[in-house]
Order: structure tokens, then C-alpha cells, then sequence
């Protein structure tokens, strides 16, 4: 599984693991939100996500749910998390919200328009920063042991990781 804030660089890394590793790839994002940024029914969503736990192979990359986020961590042999400071994250993903302008955002939700829901974005990074970051760290360093743990924490440690995944 990869996790970790938005504008990390995940999505490019994930498109590489997928290719170098054969791994069918599947974005949170595509089964949280329905067009114009309407939240997926809870029973859909579980549904969408236990399809993908239930096949022999995958590469999950996203949040969704806490629930969601404890299952794959307990069924992955590999937790990937892209944790850049903070600063990085919203960067990148400024440059990724203005030029979805231009180009759209082909993976993110479908029918999701990502310019208006900019201030949205980094109100909801600031909050992974700060709430969620210290919750992840702790449910991540208690699968140790059963998942093997990859803690990408600079862009250079993620274009290594992407050039090279181990």
C-alpha cells in the first residue's frame, strides 16, 4: 500500500511500481468520490475496496476511510509512506492544482474538477499533517514485523525509489 498527504508524488511513483512490479493499480480517489465531489455511499465504497483486497495482488494508493486505511495496512506486505515536509506537499500540489486547469487531472475522480476544491485540498493537508501524520506513523511502526516498511521522506528518496523500486 502507499499512503501518505497530497502532492507527494505518489500517483507518478504508484504508475511506476505498477509497471516494474506488474501490479494492478487502484486510486482511493476513484472509488471515494462520485462527480462534483459527492462522497461514494459507505457500503459502495467497502464494497469497491474489499474487491480490490480480495484479488492476490495490488497496489492501493490513498487514504479513504481510517478503517480502510487499518485493513489494507493489516493485509499489505509492503506500506510505502511518501512523508516529504510539509512545505514539499504543498508545492506540489500547488503546481498540480493550476495545471489541472489546463490539462485536467486524468487520475484523479471522475467528474471532479480540481481547481475549485483547492482551498478545500489544503485545509484537508494541513489537517493529515497535523492530525492524521502522528496516528499513521504509530499504526505503521505497529506493522512492522508483518509489512515491510518504506518511509520516503525527500523527493530525492522518491525518484530513487521510483527509478529503482526494491
Amino acid at each position: 500500500m502507499v499512503i501518505g498527504n497530497a502532492g507527494g508524488g505518489k500517483s507518478t511513483m504508484c504508475r511506476a511500481l505498477s509497471a516494474a512490479h506488474a501490479l494492478p493499480y487502484f486510486a482511493i480517489d476513484k472509488i471515494q468520490w462520485k462527480p462534483n465531489w459527492v462522497q461514494t455511499p459507505k457500503s459502495e465504497f467497502v464494497a469497491s475496496h474489499e474487491a480490490w483486497l480480495s484479488q492476490e495482488r495490488w497496489l492501493i494508493d490513498g487514504y479513504g476511510s481510517w478503517e480502510s486505511v487499518e485493513r489494507r495496512m493489516d493485509m499489505a506486505d509492503t506500506i510505502v509512506f511518501v512523508d516529504h515536509p510539509i512545505w514539499i506537499h504543498y508545492w506540489w500540489a500547488t503546481k498540480r492544482q493550476v495545471k489541472s486547469l489546463f490539462r485536467g487531472r486524468p487520475d484523479g475522480p471522475d467528474g471532479c474538477p480540481m481547481f475549485p476544491v483547492t482551498i478545500r485540498l489544503f485545509k484537508m493537508m494541513w489537517w493529515l499533517h497535523r492530525e492524521m501524520r502522528p496516528k499513521l506513523l504509530a499504526a505503521i511502526e505497529a506493522h512492522r514485523g508483518h509489512a515491510r516498511i518504506i518511509h520516503i521522506r525527500s523527493p530525492k528518496e522518491l525518484a530513487e525509489f521510483a527509478a529503482n523500486p526494491r
